[in-house]
């Protein structure tokens, strides 16, 4: 250190700017299924075994570890005891063994490898843990580094619009209002920092749990290297284990916890625009799907249905009699979503604004003002959704739009949070956090989150004994369980159509299923074509809306013409049949974690030629999927995984684990069927209870071989099913050269309306003879399906127990 020109000079501030590691471990200790590592300079290491297939790990430096707080994972989120657990200390180790894994932690430097219990290393920390101290925040840089596996794949992280594997690529978890965002932009609007990482055929994934500005790169700096890192808060990650794709998503999903059941109304078909008003245009447009009978469950709309742009108002001008108008639409079946943002209106004439104010709810800057911003309505205040008796204050302001109004679902939007030409809150704003107290930089990522978690809490408050509806534009792991989601603002292109698939994935194998696009595009105006391929994509996404900005055009089925609307109509109506299929594969994902929408490497990952298909996803157990995205084609190549598929429109049967031709013209979208499923199917309605359903029909395709499927009902409204009224029939198909063998087990006390199905048979190799229901002999008749083939089927009652077919071998047709 010297003295020169009167300024003290050292070397202080650049030793500050260097990264920090641990130091060698001088002491551990172990309290039930946590161990706690102390290093020499005062670094610790907390491993908890959540389950035998689930590692957290938390790292604090010096000063410390902060009180355990999170909102991606419930305060009342169980701890399932692993079934096995050891602790040794070896040499230059200490060795934790679960019965799925086995993981060590190096005494010189907390440097972590994990194996599976075969002894195949599934993940080891190259830097491992490390930090840099950031003075003009006071925060510390937390840094993770991992080794890169051979020939590994990464998957996840959210609404990222890129391919569908990650790896060479580097991304930032920022949640941003990214109008019109094309292939690579980032961040997005969503803050999901969980991925899968593939190699050797074992997945497992990680899960880092910090709302911080968020980073993570996928070998993209270096080849040999993928690091995580966020600009605060802790090192705090989960290692979860697969050991297949699908497992590993169902258990980060469990751990941040599914949503509820939706009402069944909510997979069907919604129509938005920005923006339907006055009424009598509304009006119009509900009349429009009645006449041209085109299904739809819900119409929305958009901020223009405000006075004023004021949040929980109606325009005296264009909606002057909402209750009434709402109950008209409601008979004719249609439910009605609207828009509600996080900006309040600075207004002391507004009762939001005055009660807030009142009440010191919103948010305020570093030195005690309030946090002031442009949106909608003007010059805003915004509310501190971080602190409960905010989100009990917005919850209550649901009253009126739905218990008194009727409005039956709420769609949270610009909650990034969004300010105009500003982007975003400034740094320090100043946020409760549940008593964890931070600035905007730690609260950013989270607070669309918790907006939708207020929401959603008034919503299911007022609906009841109805189930809530909501949708957000902004989340954070563990969102799921609030609300549905969409993309964003997408663009009217064939890239956009292309991205909606992946972004779709994407999010599902992320956790949040519930999940779609704006069909169309956002911005500027589709052509007939593109409308119509949209649709038929969309038709199987869970969240199932067209949304457009209306300075663009009409963006109705019916407004590219006749011909066009024919189609969009027939994509349409398929959902609605399918919607028992849909409404059995939310539950799974409800009760199981299991995703949605699924990759194909999620089908078959010992397949490597799964790895880097994006095109391609399955729909549940049984569905495969393939949406055309160029324009002027007639069908695609395609990836059919391994097995036995078969054809939706024709019933060509083909083998996977190769490339196969789908022939698709407009009328098609390329769409296989697994063998051995069984497929329930709706009669064709405009709503959702428009008709009773009497008769279910079960599409029942021949294996040679055996498949099971499943079938789950509650009637799709209520909270019935928390109490044990529910349904869930299990099928297994079976089939032999010359018959086939329908096996149904029902559990569950809940009697839905239908009392038959029809069971209509798909692809036997033999010609029929005889069918019998339970031993006693039933006729057979041919039935037309949707797709115009002629097949056989038989009407059985919905109890039974098993439908036997039985046939001679098809007659060889001479040569």
């Amino acid at each position: 250190m010297i003295q020169e020109n009167n300024y003290m000079i050292n070397d202080l501030a650049e030793r500050a700017k260097q990264e920090s590691f641990p130091g060698q471990v001088v002491r551990s200790e172990q309290q039930g299924h946590d161990f706690l590592f102390t290093c020499e300079n005062s670094v610790q290491l907390q491993l908890q075994v959540i389950t035998d297939k689930i590692l957290r790990f938390r790292y604090a430096t010096e000063v410390g570890f902060a009180p355990d707080f999170s909102y991606a994972i419930p305060d009342d989120q169980p701890r399932q005891a692993p079934q096995f657990l050891e602790f040794r200390e070896k040499p230059d180790h200490y060795r934790i063994t679960t019965d799925r894994l086995i993981c060590t932690v190096a005494k010189a430097d907390l440097h972590v490898r994990i194996l599976d219990r075969s002894g195949t290393v599934l993940s080891e920390d190259d830097k491992g843990f490390h930090w840099q101290h950031n003075d003009d925040t006071g925060n510390d840089i937390v840094k993770m580094s991992k080794q890169v596996q051979s020939g590994v794949c990464y998957y996840g992280l959210g609404d990222k619009p890129e391919n569908m594997n990650l790896r060479g690529k580097r991304f930032v978890n920022w949640g941003s209002d990214t109008y019109g965002y094309v292939k690579g932009s980032d961040p997005l609007y969503k803050n999901i920092p969980f991925y899968l990482e593939l190699h050797q055929k074992i997945a497992h994934g990680i899960f880092f749990d910090n709302t911080f500005k968020a980073f993570f790169d996928f070998a993209a700096e270096r080849a040999d290297t993928t690091s995580f890192w966020a600009e605060g808060g802790e090192m705090n990650y989960y290692f979860i284990y697969g050991p297949t794709l699908t497992e590993v998503t169902e258990e980060y999903t469990r751990l941040t916890c599914p949503p509820e059941l939706p009402p069944l109304w909510a997979l069907g078909y919604h129509q938005c625009k920005w923006s339907y008003y006055p009424e009598s245009n509304l009006k119009e447009i509900a009349a429009g799907f009645r006449e041209r009978q085109i299904p739809c469950d819900a119409l929305y709309l958009d901020i223009d249905y405000m006075d004023g742009y004021r949040c929980f108002t109606w325009s005296p001008t264009h909606f002057p009699e909402p209750k009434r108008m709402i109950k008209e639409l409601a008979s004719d079946g249609f439910k009605l979503v609207v828009i509600i943002d996080p900006g309040i209106k600075i207004d002391p004439e507004y009762p939001v604004y005055t009660e807030a104010l009142a009440q010191d709810f919103f948010c305020r800057r570093a030195d005690g003002p309030l946090m002031r911003g442009s949106v909608w309505p003007g010059l805003c205040n915004f509310p501190d959704f971080t602190k409960a008796d905010v989100r009990e204050w917005w919850s209550g302001l649901f009253k009126g739009l739905i218990q008194e109004d009727g409005v039956r679902g709420v769609w949270n939007d610009m909650n990034e949070p969004a300010v105009f030409e500003k982007g975003t809150f400034p740094d320090d704003v100043r946020f409760h956090y549940d008593g964890h107290s931070g600035s905007h930089r730690k609260a950013h990522n989270i607070y669309g989150m918790q907006m939708a978690r207020a929401t959603a809490a008034g919503v299911k408050r007022f609906s009841y004994p109805n189930r809530p509806f909501t949708i957000t534009r902004s989340t954070y792991s563990g969102g799921q369980r609030y609300s549905s989601a969409w993309t964003g603002d997408n663009i009217a292109s064939w890239e956009h159509l292309w991205l909606a698939n992946i972004q779709c994935q994407r999010l599902s194998i992320s956790g949040f299923s519930f999940v779609g696009s704006d069909v169309g595009g956002f911005v500027e105006t589709p052509d007939g074509e593109l409308y119509v391929r949209w649709v038929a994509l969309a038709a199987f996404h869970p969240f199932f809306r067209t949304h457009s900005s209306g300075d663009h055009g009409d963006q109705e089925p019916w407004s590219f013409g006749e011909q066009y609307m024919v189609l969009a109509r027939h994509f349409i109506s398929l959902r609605y049949r399918l919607l028992p299929y849909m409404y059995t594969t939310f539950w799974q994902y409800a009760t199981k974690g299991t995703p949605m929408l699924r990759p194909l490497a999620f089908l078959d990952q010992n397949d490597t030629d799964t790895y880097l298909r994006m095109a391609e996803f399955a729909l549940g157990d049984h569905l495969l999927v393939c949406p055309i995205t160029t324009p002027g084609v007639d069908g695609r190549w395609m990836y059919l995984p391994k097995g036995q598929w078969y054809y939706y429109w024709t019933n060509e049967e083909k083998s996977g684990g190769a490339e196969v031709w789908a022939s698709a013209n407009l009328d098609r979208i390329p769409l296989f069927v697994r063998a051995g499923a069984v497929i329930p199917f709706y009669p064709l309605m405009q709503y959702v209870g428009e008709k009773v359903v009497e008769e279910l029909t079960l599409h029942v395709y021949y294996k040679d071989g055996k498949e099971a499927s499943v079938l789950y009902d509650d009637g799709g409204e209520g909270y019935g099913y928390q109490e044990g009224q529910s349904t869930t029939r299990r099928f297994t198909v079976a089939g032999t050269a010359t018959s086939l063998s329908l096996k149904q087990e029902i559990e569950g006390d809940y009697q839905p309306s239908f009392t038959t199905y029809r069971v209509v048979l798909h692809g036997l190799p033999f010609d029929l003879t005889d069918v019998a229901a339970d031993g006693v002999a039933v006729e057979a008749d041919e039935h037309i399906t949707d797709t115009g083939l002629t097949l056989p089927s038989v009407v059985v009652n919905a109890g039974f127990g098993e439908v036997v077919v039985k046939g001679k071998a098809a007659a060889v047709p001479a040569t």
